[in-house]
């Protein structure tokens, strides 16, 4: 013993070096395409209401907790499916929007390439339809937010045909969006409910509650 007290030395938290990072993050994201490729498989296959959580996990080759990681329960499990599904097809869809169209045009076009991939599993776009409101899991709250990015680009064609002065320079292009999009939603329930085939909902029902809509927006 010295008398002299020595001062502990603090030890800094050990970090994970960088490619380890990465590989934690393309392990996670190899299980969550892993579980989303198994999901829509069996909703295929057994439909939503008889495919079970365990089956996922099972087809996926993770542990039933390990897909709690990645969807709360099944309604977030949907949400987990389509979210990929129709972010990508949203993303194509304005795209490849056709040149020198109307609003008319531009809406069928896009929500016609929404109706198409609903019409890929109707019985998942059932669920997802039901689900969507209900579910506060995190993919839900993805699928909320997709669905505010999406109104936003709707009213940026409004934006746009404001500017080509088919909608009146006095209109909110954000509210006719969300107008746009419920005559949209109506026409998807309309095909969900059997009323109707997908062509008989977008060229009946849509095409022309939309064009009624356009007319108003204009004057």
């Amino acid at each position: 013993m010295t008398g002299v007290r020595k001062s502990k030395s603090k030890t800094a938290p050990k970090r994970s070096p960088p490619d380890t990072l990465g590989r934690r993050e393309a392990n996670k994201e190899d299980k969550r395409e892993r579980i989303r490729e198994a999901a829509f498989d069996l909703f295929l296959e057994l439909g939503v209401t008889r495919t079970k959580l365990a089956d996922v996990a099972e087809r996926a080759g993770v542990a039933k907790g390990t897909l709690f990681l990645y969807a709360s329960d099944k309604e977030d499990l949907v949400c987990l499916v389509m979210h990929e599904r129709l972010a990508s097809t949203v993303e194509r869809a304005f795209r490849t929007l056709p040149k020198s169209a109307s609003l008319l045009d531009e809406l069928l076009h896009v929500f016609g390439a929404l109706f198409r991939t609903y019409g890929e599993a109707p019985d998942l776009a059932s669920a997802f339809v039901r689900a969507l409101g209900t579910a506060n899991g995190p993919n839900g709250k993805r699928m909320a937010a997709l669905t505010f990015a999406f109104l936003h680009q709707l009213g940026g064609l409004v934006h746009a045909a404001k500017s080509r002065g088919e909608v009146a320079d006095d209109i909110d292009a954000l509210a006719a969006a969300q107008n746009l999009f419920a005559l949209y939603f109506s026409a998807i329930l309309f095909w969900l409910s059997g009323y109707g085939t997908i062509d008989d909902a977008i060229d009946k029902q849509l095409r022309t509650s939309l064009a009624l809509q356009i007319r108003g927006l204009s004057s």
